[in-house]
């Protein structure tokens, strides 16, 4: 064989190495399941926001949905009633019950804004700097009440809140877009029910009292 022969051979078996070699990557890459988050979404969503935080792992703009935003949007002016509401019901009522729950809704959502604010600023959500209209009027009508009637009407208006707020958790965990807001819905879903659940509770005991003219 010639020199020249030798050389194209050796090229050539280089290159049939190369595309050997090229190809096993590609099929172990394909074999890979991808990571979505909501295999374990209160591991993976908590792993996702602090990785969004950083900067990390940007969620392409084409995966987010209007429907991801509007949920991000809500969920962040929802919770900040929530926490304004409940520091009103610590201040104005004197049942233990509706004061204990009025705390929960401060702590659980203060903290529920601070790891969603990461997740809307990366998708381009605005972080809500007011309370909504129907915030600021529901606000507006529980100021001016006082003793078992205030406890009545605040635990009334959560019960209904977070009826609603459960629908929108769901919604988004099963029909939205983007995956870190998705598993972020996934994650709070099951808080929120309980919120509800000791509302409806907490709820049935002030209407009772109400209904005794206060007596307890």
């Amino acid at each position: 064989m010639s020199f020249s022969n030798r050389i194209s051979s050796r090229l050539a078996a280089v290159a049939v190495t190369f595309m050997l070699c090229g190809g096993v990557a590609m099929a172990q890459g394909m074999g890979q399941p991808a990571q979505t988050g909501l295999d374990n979404p209160q591991s993976t969503t908590t792993n996702n926001m602090n990785t969004t935080a950083n900067g990390v792992g940007a969620v392409p703009a084409g995966a987010t949905s209007p429907q991801d935003r509007v949920f991000l949007k809500e969920a962040l002016e929802g919770g900040m009633a929530e926490v304004q509401l409940g520091q009103l019901a610590l201040q104005k009522s004197n049942n233990a019950d509706v004061k204990q729950f009025a705390q929960k809704m401060v702590d659980d959502h203060t903290k529920m804004g601070d790891q969603l604010k990461p997740l809307a600023q990366q998708i381009g959500v605005k972080i809500p700097d007011g309370r909504s209209k129907k915030d600021k009027a529901l606000i507006a009508k529980l100021q001016v009440l006082t003793g078992d009637d205030f406890d009545k009407a605040y635990m009334k208006d959560m019960v209904k809140d977070h009826k609603g707020d459960l629908t929108d958790f769901h919604s988004e965990a099963d029909q939205g877009s983007n995956l870190a807001v998705k598993g972020a819905a996934s994650q709070y879903a099951p808080i929120i029910n309980q919120h509800l659940q000791m509302a409806e509770q907490i709820s049935q005991k002030t209407d009772a009292v109400a209904s005794n003219g206060g007596t307890k």
